[in-house]
Formats: C-alpha cells, structure tokens, sequence
C-alpha cells in the first residue's frame, strides 16, 4: 500500500514538474515581451521627462529673449527720444529756459523789464562819463547779455539745488514701495513733503497725471523743467520698469547710489580744479587791480588810458583780449560730469 502511494506521489511531482516545464516554456517568450515592454515604457517616460525639461529650458530661453529684445527695444526707443529732447534740453528756447529757471514771468514782461535796465544802466554809464558812443553798446549788452547771464545763473543754481536733495528722494520712494505702497503715493508723498525745487517737479508729475498721462510719459518729461541728466534717468527707469517689469524698489535704489556717485565724483573733480581756478581768477584779476594800483600811485601816468581816444582804443581791444583769455581759461577748468 505504502509503495502504492508513494510511486503515486512521485507520478503526482514528476507530473506538475512536467506542467511547470511546459507552463513556463509557454510563458517565458510573453513574460520576456511584458519585461521589455515595461523597459520600453520607462525608456518613453524618460525619453519624455527629458523632452519636457528640454522644452522647459527652450520656453524660458525663449521668454528671456523676448524680454531682452523688449528692453533694447524700448532702450532704442527712449534713446531716440531723448536725443531730440536733448537739443531742447541743451539749447533750448529762452522762454524754456524762464522755465527752467523756476521764473513765472512772462517773456514779453521780462523783455520789458529788461528794456528799463538797459535804459537805466546806458543813461548812468554817459552820467558817469562814458563816451556817448559807448551807450550803445551798453543798451546792446544789457538788453540781451545781461538777462540771459542771469536766467542761466538762477537756471544753474536751481539745477544744483535739485541734484542735492533728489537722491533723499528717490530713497524716500523706495522705502515706501517697499512698505507696500504704489509708486503714485510715493511720488505725491515727494510732491507734498520735500524741498524745492524738487516738490515742484514732482507736482507737475501729479499733476500730469490729473490730466491723463501715465507716469513714466510724466516722468519723462521731468528734463524739460529740469535740464540735467540724473531727471532723464529717473525717466527712463520708471518706463523700462512698466514696460519689461522687475523690482522698482531695486531699481530706484541703484539709481539713487548712481546720483550719489556721480555728486562724490564731481565734487572730487572741483576739488582737483581748484588750484587751476584760483589761478585763472589770480590772472584775470591782475590787470584790474594794476590798473587800480597804478592811479592810486601816479593818476598823471595813467591818466591818458582813460581821458583820450587812444587810451580807449586800447583798452578796447585789451577787453575783446581779456574776455577770449578768461572763456579759454573758463573751458579748459570747467569739466561736464
């Protein structure tokens, strides 16, 4: 019995051994083709992964470029713009540079007025003496020479006030951007709590905008107020940042530091001229105080210089002299920063 069921057991394994042979020479082609195929589909996974970083760096590539044509093409654009500006900016019309001045006087009042000077001035040049041919030049100098000498002194001194408080203001906006607020509070807050002229120049940009601008093309026109180069930079600043984006508070706070360079520069620059001034106006003043010391001196041996028309002749043409030497000396000290 037992060898019955025993030969009957090993029948039984040799049997199953025989099926599994059979099942798995059956199946090892199909597990071998599901094998590859998993292998396949991960080898497509990757393939695609890989693709969708590839298109992935391609986009950014690709928006990076379009931002850098965008900013070139807007750097083209306000270059252009600023290089017709800028003929008005250096030469502009003596009604902009009233303007500019920071004067509210009409032009025809400031004629007048200055009609009344030169009137004035040519009648006490004869009272004091002068030939009577003279007066007429007087008139002529006093009429157009004068009033412009002025406008530009007063044009130059509000340019230089400007450019001493307008980096405390471009830090006064990048602290409020920074806190949160729009750039527009940041402009009125200067329009209303800094000091002239740049309080002014920044109400006109409110109110440029009460009329329908933007603030960049407000911005923009600060340089026709304002004839300096730092007011064109804030300009171009605020309409880069709107049309390519980025962090205003970093921008203004780089432009800030460029201004403050740019003072520490030209203050270096006065200081290294100084020696080179005080010379100029050591040898420009000579003769006026030779002159003085001479008829103080001896009037008698002086005296024909003054008194006959000789002596006005040469003292003529000693002026036209004098005045090419002190414009030849005044270029050759004064440096554009």
């Amino acid at each position: 019995m037992f060898g019955i069921d025993g030969t009957f057991i090993a029948f039984a394994l040799l049997a199953g051994l025989s099926a599994g042979a059979v099942s798995y020479a059956l199946l090892q082609r199909r597990i071998e083709d599901e094998s590859n195929t998993t292998r396949r589909m991960d080898q497509i996974k990757a393939t695609e992964s890989d693709r969708s970083a590839v298109k992935t760096e391609r986009a950014k590539a690709v928006e990076a470029n379009k931002r850098r044509k965008s900013v070139q093409d807007t750097l083209k654009e306000l270059e252009q713009k600023e290089k017709t500006r800028a003929k008005q900016v250096k030469k502009p019309p003596f009604k902009i540079q009233i303007r500019q001045a920071g004067m509210t006087t009409p032009i025809g009042r400031f004629y007048i007025y200055s009609s009344i000077v030169a009137v004035v001035l040519s009648l006490v040049s004869i009272f004091l003496g002068a030939p009577v041919w003279l007066a007429p030049g007087v008139f002529f100098v006093t009429l157009f020479g004068l009033p412009r000498w002025f406008v530009g002194f007063v044009r130059a001194r509000r340019v230089k006030k400007f450019l001493d408080e307008f980096p405390n203001a471009l830090d006064i906006i990048v602290r409020a951007v920074k806190s949160g607020l729009p750039l527009n509070d940041g402009i009125r807050l200067i329009a209303n709590e800094s000091l002239e002229p740049v309080k002014a120049e920044f109400r006109r940009i409110v109110e440029s905008q009460q009329v329908g601008l933007s603030i960049p093309e407000a911005a923009l026109r600060m340089p026709e107020t304002m004839p300096c180069s730092e007011a064109a930079f804030f300009g171009i600043v605020i309409q880069i940042q709107q049309q390519a984006g980025g962090n205003l508070s970093e921008a203004l706070g780089n432009l800030s530091r460029v201004l403050r360079d740019r003072k520490k520069m030209k203050a270096r620059v006065d200081a290294l001229s100084m020696e080179a001034k005080a010379s100029a106006a050591i040898i420009g003043a000579l003769p006026f105080l030779v002159a003085t010391l001479v008829s103080l001196a001896s009037p008698t041996y002086i005296y024909p210089l003054f008194y006959t028309s000789t002596g006005h002749f040469l003292l003529g043409i000693s002026a036209v002299w004098m005045t090419m030497g002190i414009l030849v000396m005044r270029k050759m000290i004064n440096f554009d920063m």
